[in-house]
């Protein structure tokens, strides 16, 4: 597990779960997502990148070293270190819609692989099965852009909740 730490994680902010990301720019821009409001990003291996790709610094500036972030061999090995919280998987096949959800602190907000999405088996794992709304026939929305609507609505409930409107 390799990590960089050098923010505090916002305690409103929930966990960001990149299962097998392959776009190295979505997960760059997702850093900076997370360094600019403080959720806790985890990526399940495999990458479809190395960290040291060009793309994803690019993409992540100088917010990969403001960020907290860290990096898993499988979801298992994810599992045992932040066993608390619930596990919501965002997926085009949800059945319970974005404004539906009842955000946690503590929730794990997951998302997959930008050409697949996530397994079956990791649905199956799932607390909640989660979709953001979309028009009919429409097929799916950008893996950042997706992080950013879901973690956003969880800061902004978390955030009225704790009284910080």
């Amino acid at each position: 597990m390799s990590s960089a730490a050098l923010r505090t994680p916002n305690p409103l902010a929930v966990h960001i779960v990149l299962v097998e990301p392959e776009i190295p720019p979505n997960t760059g821009n997702i850093m900076r997502l997370c360094a600019n409001h403080g959720a806790r990003l985890h990526l399940i291996e495999p990458l479809g990148f190395s960290l040291e790709d060009r793309q994803l610094r690019r993409a992540g500036l100088d917010y990969r070293a403001r960020s907290c972030w860290r990096k898993y061999d499988n979801l298992t090995h994810f599992r045992t270190r932040i066993p608390a919280g619930r596990w919501l998987a965002f997926s085009t096949r949800g059945s319970t819609e974005l404004w539906d959800v009842e955000f946690r602190p503590d929730d794990c907000l997951l998302f997959g692989a930008e050409t697949r999405g996530l397994s079956q088996a990791v649905l199956e794992q799932a607390d909640q099965v989660i979709r953001l709304p979309m028009l009919a026939d429409s097929r799916s929305l950008n893996l950042s852009n997706t992080v950013a609507i879901a973690s956003y609505e969880a800061w902004r409930q978390l955030s009225a909740a704790a009284g910080r409107d």
